[in-house]
């Protein structure tokens, strides 16, 4: 075979032979143009959809100040009701406070006018009985029946006991108050001795001993102005020891048997509150 022809067949055979590689490399940048395509496709798509949120949020960002501000306000009002809360308990109390002392105060008031109103003058006595006294006999009743009561003195002893409770010396006013009841059992200030006595327990958190003592002024005074103040103290304690059918039942008595007064008033909140 001449130079020249075995020159054209090596030719033809590199020929023959690129052409695949030719048609193979094409072929895989026409994929790959593809595949960029459909990337760059997804791409935009997801452009579009930043844009649209973008746009979205953008067009709704009054609504989420809106929103954040009425969580702001939520949040503000719930502290607010927690304050409110506790300012009418501590108004509850103090209102309570300041009846009791103001009944206590016109209780005394009329002890003190009791005790200034001149004595009636004795009817004359009887001839026999003059003759007994210038005989040197013991005249009827000089020595006999109980001693009278100084009025002043009780006064004291009842507001003494009544300043420690004042002062928070709920112990103290305890012991006073009792020492009171003792001196003088037949006092028209007893009733308020006894509830002082209940309210002092309820005050040093000793609920059982407060019920006992506001249960027995409304057994031994179930006429007194003090019995209310009592009821409601009695449903305060039971409120405490988790006796809340107790409490409901006794704060629907005060209201049923006691309406218009200040503590019937605080019981019908109380109620509204445990239901």
């Amino acid at each position: 075979m001449s130079p020249i022809r075995r020159y054209g067949v090596l030719a033809l055979s590199a020929l023959a032979l690129a052409q695949p590689a030719h048609a193979a490399l094409f072929g895989n940048t026409d994929e790959l143009s593809r595949q960029q395509q459909a990337l760059q496709q997804r791409v935009d798509a997801l452009d579009a959809r930043l844009d649209k949120t973008e746009t979205a949020l953008q067009q709704n960002q009054p609504l989420l100040d809106l929103l954040k501000e009425l969580e702001s306000i939520k949040t503000e009002m719930a502290r607010m009701r927690g304050q409110i809360e506790v300012q009418a308990n501590l108004l509850d109390t103090l209102g309570k406070r300041q009846n009791d002392l103001y009944a206590d105060l016109d209780q005394r008031l009329t002890e003190l006018a009791k005790a200034a109103r001149p004595a009636p003058a004795a009817d004359a006595a009887p001839p026999s009985a003059a003759g007994d006294i210038a005989s040197g006999a013991p005249a009827t009743g000089a020595t006999g029946g109980a001693p009278k009561t100084d009025p002043l003195a009780e006064s004291r002893s009842y507001e003494g006991a009544l300043a420690l409770f004042r002062g928070a010396r709920y112990a103290d006013a305890i012991a006073g108050f009792k020492d009171f009841l003792k001196t003088y059992p037949d006092s028209s200030l007893a009733a308020n001795a006894q509830y002082w006595i209940g309210y002092s327990y309820y005050a040093l958190k000793d609920y059982k001993t407060s019920l006992t003592h506001q249960q027995k002024l409304l057994a031994a005074y179930p006429d007194n102005p003090k019995v209310p103040d009592a009821l409601l103290n009695v449903a305060s304690s039971q409120i405490e020891l988790n006796d809340m059918a107790g409490a409901r039942k006794t704060l629907k008595e005060l209201v049923v048997k006691h309406p218009g007064t200040p503590a019937a008033k605080l019981a019908e909140r109380r109620l509204a509150a445990i239901k």
